[in-house]
């Protein structure tokens, strides 16, 4: 073999490690550790945050007087309006000018830094918050002449599992973008808007003016889980990037502040867990019911009537009510449904219903009613008939009368023409008499008097009714060929 050809075969140590074998891997391992160091600079903030601006900012928005109270006081009435009238655009622009969230960050902060101060003066100061918020929503709704439920009062008064994340990720965002170098403040409005502080409390007040302490004790429910959470939020977020604790002279009194914000702390946290727990148990009871109740709504061959108040989570009772009759296997059927749900499976299934009317019973009535309506109307018609054929005979009887008698009697009145006469030409005309009174002046003569009798329209005044009987009698007196015709009002 020539040097040239053994050459060929000859490498070096280190082109021999960057065989194929050698280098995949350590290209592998150079991007993983890229990505990583990639990963960290996008996630990390601990650079970007400024912590001594940061605790005096939070600091600077916990004082309530002045002018931040009249913004709270202009801000509820705001928010009110909003959601007397069912108003979304309103109810934001009001949380905008909202000043609520600086206290509730204090109190995150302090428990954070230990600073004893500022948690005191925190709380103090969102005690006197909520205080004067729901006052100026109970005087709102007091006055205001509209005091019905709308949807945006309705869903502050049940929190859900919603709510809890709602309060959980916008406390975080929130605390973020207060320790970040330079504050965004649009970040803080969109956390001032998600949370939604602000209309809890106005709900509050609604429940407290129409005498409706459930709506009270719900809208408070709402405003403590944003509370607790965004403070919570604050919390946790403060110690991981590691604030300095607040430092004390006197090293006793820094255990004991120490001990004491830990202590407030974890019993912030016990209530906190507890409702996060409670309220998702409540949210998939929900689900597994409603997805209970459109399988029973599936089946065509039932009528279930729902009502507010089928589902009852206190008692872990589902009351259900149908129309028409419900069969024993069918109830069998829906307890064994009902135990499929991991969440309502215990719950005690109670089915009432109209057991006399079925579906068909009722269809079948329903028919009967329709009949016999058909047979009243052809009743009436018929009655109707009869009606207007007796009133043509008896007219045709008195003219008969009347004509008889008027030949046998040159001086008869035929009365039911004069009437009707009377009634056509003196639309007023209300009652109508006619006779011929026996009179006489001194006791021994006696004459026959003709008296119309009448009765006007009460709308008509004296004066008008008097001028129609002067009318009526010059009428009647030459209709009936009359010398003389008294006219006595009917009163």
């Amino acid at each position: 073999m020539s040097t040239e050809e053994e050459n060929k075969f000859n490498f070096s140590e280190e082109e021999q490690k960057e065989t194929p074998e050698t280098t995949v891997p350590t290209d592998a391992k150079g991007l993983l550790e890229g990505m990583k160091t990639f990963m960290n600079e996008l996630l990390d903030i601990q650079n970007d945050t400024d912590k001594d601006q940061t605790i005096a900012a939070i600091k600077a928005d916990i004082p309530f007087k002045g002018a931040t109270a009249w913004i709270l006081i202009f801000a509820v009435f705001v928010a009110s309006i909003g959601l007397n009238v069912s108003s979304t655009a309103v109810v934001i622009g009001a949380m905008l000018i909202s000043p609520l969230m600086g206290p509730i960050l204090g109190i995150g902060m302090s428990l954070a830094i230990n600073d004893i101060d500022t948690l005191r003066s925190s709380f103090t100061n969102l005690m006197v918050m909520v205080v004067l918020s729901i006052i100026t929503a109970y005087l709102y709704f007091v006055l205001s002449p509209l005091t019905e439920l709308t949807p945006e009062l309705e869903s502050r008064t049940a929190p859900n599992i919603l709510d809890v994340f709602v309060a959980i990720f916008g406390g975080l965002a929130l605390i973020v973008a207060r320790t970040k170098k330079g504050t965004i403040a649009s970040v803080i409005f969109g956390v001032a808007i998600a949370t939604a502080l602000m209309p809890p409390l106005c709900t509050a007040g609604y429940g407290l003016a129409v005498g409706n302490f459930k709506f009270f004790l719900g809208a408070m429910y709402l405003f403590a889980i944003n509370t607790t959470f965004i403070a919570l939020a604050t919390f946790l977020v403060l110690k991981i990037l590691r604030f300095p604790m607040l430092k004390y002279a006197n090293s006793a009194k820094r255990k004991r502040i120490s001990r004491l914000a830990s202590l407030v702390a974890f019993a912030v946290m016990i209530p906190a867990v507890w409702t996060f727990w409670n309220v998702l148990q409540i949210s998939n009871i929900k689900r597994d019911y409603n997805t209970f109740i459109e399988k029973i709504t599936d089946n065509q061959e039932v009528w279930l009537q729902k009502r507010d108040k089928d589902l009852n989570i206190e008692k872990r009772e589902i009351n259900l009510f149908f129309n028409g009759e419900i069969s024993p296997a069918l109830k069998a059927v829906y307890q064994t449904e009902l135990e499929t749900y991991e969440y309502i499976k215990d719950f005690e299934l109670n089915i009432g219903g109209n057991n006399v009317r079925s579906l068909d019973k009722i269809s079948a009535s329903l028919d009967r009613a329709y009949t016999d309506l058909d047979n009243s109307r052809n009743i009436i018609d018929g009655l109707q008939k009869q009606i207007a054929e007796l009133k043509t005979e008896i007219s045709s009887l008195n003219s008969q009368l009347e004509s008889k008698a008027s030949l046998e009697n040159a001086s008869y009145v035929a009365f039911s023409t004069v009437a009707k006469d009377a009634k056509i030409k003196y639309s007023d005309l209300r009652q109508f008499g006619f006779a011929k009174m026996l009179n006489s002046k001194d006791f021994i003569k006696v004459d026959t008097i003709p008296v119309a009798a009448v009765k006007w329209n009460p709308a008509l005044t004296d004066s008008v009714q008097t001028i129609r009987e002067a009318e009526l009698t010059k009428w009647l007196r030459e209709e009936l060929t009359l010398d003389t015709l008294i006219i006595e009002r009917i009163k």
